[in-house]
């Protein structure tokens, strides 16, 4: 198929509409390749082109993407493209979340095949792979161009119908998808050359690789728990009223640290949950079934630990990339271990 009509998605920074200070632009749509979009033209060469720009400031998207959604939709459809590419969006989160939702829905609603491309740790991954094709960037826009040359190449077979290969050989992430293949030689046969390979420590590549998880040692026992200075560290979101430093209800990128000094526990008048993955009724009732500083302070009170620290340390897992939770980790480490704590008590949703 020659001349594939191909509609390009983009944020408001790269669509050239404005930095942060637009983020809440509003969709919109222009005739033609606009920034990236250039590449993505020169990419496709002369099997497709980009008849349209569509547009939307991120927060607007995030703020309310059901709406934001529908009208993204109704820019897209009239062009009657045979081809959607969003982004590619980097390491961006809310870029990633906004392609990533209106890629879903451009497949399911309008029966067109999508191709976007994500930093692996963009947690829109997480969230978007299984359902929609996401060939590999860069973590900046300095991979802008590798970037589209490869969603070009990958995007222009989906437009003609056509099923890619493996991943690792058409260039976009596993999906976690398996499909039945016919194979010459048995299933034994093919597992006793993985296993001589190994053996004899050459390449070898696995039918269906293991997931790689991080091993975290456990840590050493506290020595003398009434003695030892104790800290409360949550992923559940627990912050005071009216979420003072905005962390994100869900896919956040950033921590908070909340003063405890003074308090014997925690209020729905003054605390409330920000989390996006569970039911906040019971935890804005009493936060302290979340965050236990009553029943700490009570152990403190009977000497059981030394002390509970002074500082509250929240974050918002739901949704959050591993790297992110990384970083917020060390971050966090760095200022409990110079305050001198000796254990933390961590509690999740």
């Amino acid at each position: 198929m020659a001349g594939v009509r191909v509609v390009h998605y983009l944020n408001q920074f790269f669509a050239g509409i404005g930095a942060e200070e637009r983020a809440d632009a509003p969709p919109g749509a222009v005739t033609g390749a606009v920034g990236p979009g250039r590449a993505l033209a020169q990419a496709l060469g002369d099997q497709g082109e980009v008849v349209a720009t569509v547009y939307c400031g991120d927060n607007y998207f995030n703020e309310q993407p059901e709406r934001a959604t529908e009208e993204v939709l109704a820019l897209i459809e009239p062009y009657a493209p045979a081809l959607v590419v969003v982004g590619p969006a980097f390491n961006a989160g809310r870029y990633g979340i906004a392609c990533g939702r209106i890629g879903v829905a451009v497949q399911e609603r309008l029966g067109v095949p999508v191709v976007t491309g994500m930093y692996a740790e963009n947690p829109a991954v997480e969230l978007y792979r299984a359902q929609l094709y996401i060939v590999p960037t860069g973590a900046t826009a300095a991979t802008t161009g590798a970037a589209v040359q490869r969603m070009a190449a990958l995007g222009l077979p989906l437009a003609r119908g056509e099923r890619p290969g493996r991943p690792a050989e058409a260039g976009y992430l596993p999906r976690g998808l398996r499909f039945t293949e016919r194979s010459p030689r048995s299933g034994a046969a093919r597992a006793v050359d993985l296993l001589v390979k190994r053996l004899k420590g050459e390449a070898f590549e696995t039918e269906w690789p293991v997931p790689a998880a991080d091993r975290v040692p456990p840590p050493l026992p506290i020595r003398d728990l009434a003695r030892a200075t104790i800290a409360l560290v949550t992923s559940a979101g627990i912050v005071p009223l009216g979420n003072p430093d905005r962390i994100e209800s869900t896919f956040a990128t950033r921590w908070g640290k909340y003063s405890l000094a003074g308090r014997d526990d925690l209020t729905g008048a003054e605390w409330e949950a920000v989390h996006g993955g569970y039911d906040h009724t019971y935890a804005n009732q009493d936060p302290d079934r979340i965050v236990p500083v009553d029943v700490l302070r009570e152990l403190e009170a009977r000497g059981v630990i030394g002390r509970l620290y002074d500082s509250l340390y929240v974050a918002v897992g739901s949704g959050a990339s591993q790297a992110s939770a990384r970083q917020w980790a060390r971050e966090m480490a760095a200022e409990l271990t110079a305050a001198g704590v000796d254990g933390v008590i961590l509690t999740g949703t």
